[in-house]
């Protein structure tokens, strides 16, 4: 696949994670994908997380328990060489633990195979902004 075919499957991740739509969202990833949560983020202790099923699981069901609401905005989806996608974006949230909202800074580094399915991703996000929303 080409670099504009990936950045349409991450473009097509992103609008299909907006609505919920996580049959499309886990539909994109390749049966192995290595998904990896940034560095000190909560959810990093099941890194790396590997397959769709582990990720739905350990990733987005902690998020929509965690969470009044979680959702991503501003999110800008740049092709990069061998296969490679990066979005910039922000995380828009709200514990539900603790009441506190927050409006986070991210990156997602996205790698793809040459079938279009996401082999890999790697978050980076503002975990200071996260922590302090979490106590």
């Amino acid at each position: 696949m080409g670099t504009k075919q990936n950045i349409q499957t991450i473009d097509t991740l992103y609008k299909a994670f907006a609505t919920g739509d996580m049959p499309i969202v886990l539909g994109l990833m390749h049966a192995k994908i290595e998904w990896k949560e940034a560095e000190s983020n909560s959810l990093a202790d099941g890194n790396p997380y590997i397959g769709p099923d582990s990720i739905l699981e350990g990733v987005f069901a902690r998020l929509g328990a965690k969470h009044e609401h979680f959702g991503v905005q501003d999110v800008k989806v740049h092709g990069m060489s061998d296969n490679m996608v990066l979005a910039t974006l922000r995380y828009n949230a709200k514990v539900k633990a603790t009441g506190k909202s927050y409006n986070a800074q991210a990156a997602h580094l996205w790698t793809l195979n040459d079938e279009g399915k996401i082999t890999a991703f790697q978050q980076y996000v503002d975990t200071k902004k996260l922590a302090d929303a979490e106590m």
